[in-house]
């Protein structure tokens, strides 16, 4: 009984396949919707150029379509990133990924649950990194105090930045 028991615990670590898969699809999902949105961008900006029907906003929109694609392509990024530790972690190592010197690709090798969630956590950093400059760029400023309280934003980002790399290169 104990036997079987155990062989059944281990075996019911293949459920995580379905995070796998969904989380790959997920990522697949997300790179279309932005690579779309970078194609409607460009679309945007030859019929803009073409038809001389420049606004007010035009490049504020053309910013902000391209800064949201590239968030989408990062919250891809952390969906792969996802999908791959756990098939590491749970399932096999992933022999495609390794050249013929046996040695593996560094930038999805995963370990440890805990280089998972760094990795993971520092795409998400970007990700909000990311957005806070595209809300940046919609923001009205209507007097120095808004301007300060810009720069006191920008200053935390970039402190906030760098002691995440004073982190990740201590481990």
């Amino acid at each position: 009984m104990d036997k079987f028991f155990e062989s059944s615990l281990w075996a019911s670590r293949f459920m995580v396949l379905l995070a796998v898969v969904f989380g790959l699809i997920g990522a697949v999902i997300l790179f279309i919707v932005a690579s779309i949105d970078i194609y409607e961008s460009a679309k945007y900006v030859l019929n803009t150029y073409i038809n001389h029907e420049h606004s007010a906003t035009f490049h504020e929109d053309v910013v902000g379509g391209i800064i949201g694609a590239v968030d989408l392509y990062l919250i891809g990024v952390v969906m792969l990133l996802f999908s791959f530790g756990l098939y590491e972690l749970f399932i096999s190592e992933i022999d495609a990924a390794k050249d013929e010197s046996g040695k593996g690709n560094k930038i999805l090798a995963i370990h440890s649950l805990d280089q998972l969630k760094d990795k993971i956590s520092k795409v998400i950093v970007m990700v909000l990194v990311v957005g806070f400059f595209q809300k940046v760029g919609h923001t009205q400023y209507n007097g120095a105090l808004d301007m300060l309280y810009f720069a006191l934003s920008i200053t935390a980002v970039a402190v906030g930045l760098y002691f995440l790399g004073k982190v990740g290169k201590s481990h």
